[in-house]
This record gives C-alpha cells, structure tokens and sequence, in this order.
C-alpha cells in the first residue's frame, strides 16, 4: 500500500446539531491528511442520511446504522474502504461501535472519556491487545506544543523531583438546569443512563485527570475526593475537589467544575519541582511560564530553543494564535501518520506517535470510578488502580 494518498475516515455520531462531530471533522481535515468518506452519524437513519448529505458524502456512503456501515465498508475492495473509524457518540455507544469495528480489521478513534463504565473500559482494552489495531484517544489537550514542552521539561529534568501539581478545571455553563430547557449537550452529559456514574468529573475532570499524568510523567496511587451536585434537579456532579497523592512522593490537587459562574474553558496546570515550576493556561495556550525562586521565564510558542516535539505539534509562525482545533488536529495527524506506517510496514516516527491510546482511556476511567467512590465513602484515602 503506498502511503502517498489520505486515509479514509468513517464517523459514527456526529451528525447534524452535534457539537463534538463538527470539531473532529475539521481537526481530521485540517493538514489534508484525512478524508472522511462515510458515516452513521445518527441513531437515526433518515438524520444520519441528511447529515451525510451536508457532509457531501455519496449517499451510498451514508449509513442507517453503525452495524450497516461496519459490514458495508468491509465488503468493499481494500482500495475504496474507510482505513479507520473515529466515535464521537455520547458515551454510553462508545465501546459498542469500537468493538465492532475492531473486531472487523478496523483501527478506532474515539472521543472521551473511553467508556460507559471501567468494566467496559477493560473489555474495549481487552479486543484493542487483541486485534493488535491502533486505538486513539482525544485527549486533544495534550496536543498542545506547550504542554509537549513542559513535559519535556519535566521529563529532563529541569524542575528538579516533582513535589506538587495543581490542576484546575472550571466552566461556567452549568450553573443553572441548563438540561431542562432540551439543550442537546446539557441533556446527555447530565443523563446517568449516556453520561455513565460522573457528570462535570467525565466530562472535564478526566481531561485534567490526564493532563496532570501526561506532563508530570507521574501515576496518581491514591486519591480523596468530594464531589457535589448543586443545581437542585441534576442528577449527577457538577462540581468535584479532589486531593491526589503521585507515585513519587508527590501531592496534588484536582478541582474541576461546570457551576463555576463566569468562567468559560479554564483549564491550567501548576507542577512544582525541588528547583522550579511551570505554569500553564488552555486559555492562552501559546505561553509556559518556568519558574524558579530568582524569577520568571515566559517561553512562547514558536519562539526560541523548544524541544522538538513543541517544535513539531507548532502550526503557525509565533505570535499568530494557536489553539483548540490545531491542539486537537494534532492528535488527528499522530494518528493518521502512525496508521500509514503500520500500513505500510514501516516503524512509526515517535514524534508522531504521541497521543493517548487505549491505557490511558482505561485509566481516566478508573479515575472517574474511583473519584465517585471515594466521595461516596468514608475512607480519606482510596488507592487508585488501573487493572
């Protein structure tokens, strides 16, 4: 197979009015990578039709169902097929579809958190080491070039041994019963029966979760939570604190929040090592700020000896804004470039092939889990595992 062609994408989900599916489609067509080629982006056929339509899709190509769409692209000849599927479902039909098409020689996207629920998780784990197919998370902050950077940073040592992290995951959007007036992304994260056990913690908690673990190199062992629900009528958390403890030594501490009124996409992280700090805010990605007790210094994207896989997830000259959908892009072009050379027999470069997979998936469900656990319990220390 020559790898000078896109590789062809079928979606599942995402159809018309879904905000998540508009996001991964411009992400997936945003370096000319990837072409989507099909889909079954509704539960239901006629809007999954008129969606396919929108998208420009041959309406053979536009699927009823996630089962039709499987076994259709299957039967098709190598050189016409989708090469891999990406799930931008609600989180109950996550690992259905993955299983489904993994088990038919197809590779997975999928957004997250991984699954419905920790057992489900580990059976989705379980068909991944299997079939031996790559599997991707979008985790699509850890493709920021700046968190690359303060990994690396980490990583070599610049903060000294890592003692303290901090972070902090507030939204606003949520502070009254927003699900009630039929808003379509309120009403499923906040439905147990899509959301699974977590609400503000699935959806924003367990990006913090990893973000925390992606740069500090660091596992969380143990974990003291208090979760709340303060919209009256709500039926999961929307607003948790968590204490963690890292395997190292380290402590931290992890609040997220959808009640925090006026916040918008707060998400920052603070990591704190024996000789220096680093800092950094999704919302002005573009700048790290490294610390130390004789100052500060403002690294920027683009600018400067970065490392070279800042460098290599960097899109635009510096002081251009660089941000959401370039960060999410990069999972996307990690994945497409990883997927060519495993199709082509070919090692994969390892600047490419950073992003997060199946293990990470399984362990921001176990946190999620975990955190509910704890809260609900009477323990002030719960042990965090990731079997």
């Amino acid at each position: 197979m020559s790898n000078h062609r896109k590789m062809r994408m079928g979606m599942i989900g995402g159809g018309q009015g879904a905000f998540i599916g508009a996001v991964h489609r411009m992400a997936s067509a945003l370096d000319g990578e990837i072409e989507l080629v099909c889909g079954a982006f509704s539960s239901n056929p006629e809007r999954s039709k008129a969606s396919g339509k929108e998208f420009f899709l041959p309406e053979t190509r536009s699927y009823g169902s996630y089962q039709e769409m499987i076994a259709s692209e299957k039967s098709l000849p190598e050189g016409d097929r989708m090469d891999f599927v990406s799930i931008v479902t609600p989180n109950h039909l996550h690992v259905p579809p993955a299983i489904l098409a993994l088990q038919n020689g197809f590779p997975v996207i999928c957004d997250k958190p991984l699954a419905f629920s920790l057992a489900e998780a580990r059976e989705l784990r379980s068909v991944v080491e299997d079939t031996g197919l790559l599997f991707g998370l979008t985790h699509n902050y850890t493709g920021y070039p700046m968190v690359k950077q303060a990994r690396e940073m980490v990583k070599s040592g610049d903060l000294g041994k890592i003692r303290k992290i901090v972070v902090e995951y507030p939204q606003g959007w949520l502070s009254t019963l927003l699900e009630a007036s039929g808003q379509k992304q309120a009403a499923w994260r906040t439905d147990p029966s899509r959301s699974g056990v977590a609400g503000s913690m699935g959806d924003i908690g367990s990006h913090a979760e990893n973000l925390a673990e992606y740069i500090s190199g660091l596992k969380i062992t143990q974990i003291c939570a208090d979760l709340t629900t303060f919209v009256e009528g709500r039926q999961l958390d929307d607003d948790g604190n968590v204490l963690l403890r890292f395997e190292n030594g380290a402590k931290g501490v992890l609040h997220c929040s959808q009640i925090s009124v006026g916040e918008e996409n707060s998400l920052n992280i603070r990591i704190y090592g024996e000789t220096g700090g680093l800092e950094w805010h999704q919302m002005e990605p573009n700048t790290l700020i490294h610390k130390t007790n004789d100052g500060k210094r403002i690294l920027r994207n683009g600018v400067g000896d970065l490392c070279p896989s800042a460098q290599a997830h960097s899109r635009v000259p510096a002081g251009h804004p660089e941000g959401y959908l370039e960060a999410f892009a990069n999972i996307y072009r990690n994945f497409a470039r990883t997927l060519r050379s495993v199709l082509d027999n070919q090692q994969p470069d390892p600047l490419y092939a950073d992003f997060p997979d199946v293990h990470d998936g399984v362990r921001g469900m176990a946190f999620i889990e975990t955190v509910v656990a704890a809260s609900a319990g009477n323990e002030k220390w719960v042990p965090f595992e990731a079997k």
